[in-house]
């Protein structure tokens, strides 16, 4: 009887972590390595949501192609790229900032796995490019 008892609580916790999804998908805050592996970016909390920082990024790697003169020589060490402060269904909406080409995106994020963070930039909410980043931390 009490050997039932114990597996029967056991497989009811078992059940209760099934339903209440896994403990990852709440929190994407670390440092993450964009696609290509070559930039790192720290997402933190901010405004409700979570804000994407540039923290390392390859050779000079100047914001060159900033649509603002004056910020083309500066470093994109430190820019923010990334404000995400809307909760949505899937993750967080917001605005996505390319260094590679000077524009800002309309943008989302969601966690799709402990260790993948699916990052999306759009113009006119048609035209999307996803990338998928990778936990580094």
């Amino acid at each position: 009887m009490r050997s039932r008892l114990l597996s029967l609580t056991t497989w009811g916790l078992f059940g209760l972590g099934a339903v209440n999804g896994p403990a990852w998908a709440a929190d994407p805050a670390g440092i993450w390595l964009t696609e290509t592996g070559s930039s790192r970016i720290r997402i933190a909390p901010c405004g409700g949501g979570y804000c994407g920082t540039i923290v390392s990024a390859p050779g000079k790697a100047l914001d060159a192609k900033n649509p603002d003169p004056a910020l083309r020589s500066r470093s994109v060490v430190g820019v923010q790229i990334l404000d995400a402060r809307q909760k949505d269904a899937s993750g967080y909406s917001g605005s996505l900032y390319n260094p590679n080409d000077g524009k800002t995106y309309s943008g989302s994020m969601r966690l799709t796995g402990p260790t993948t963070l699916e990052v999306s930039g759009c113009v006119m909410s048609v035209f999307c490019k996803r990338q998928s980043w990778t936990r580094a931390n």
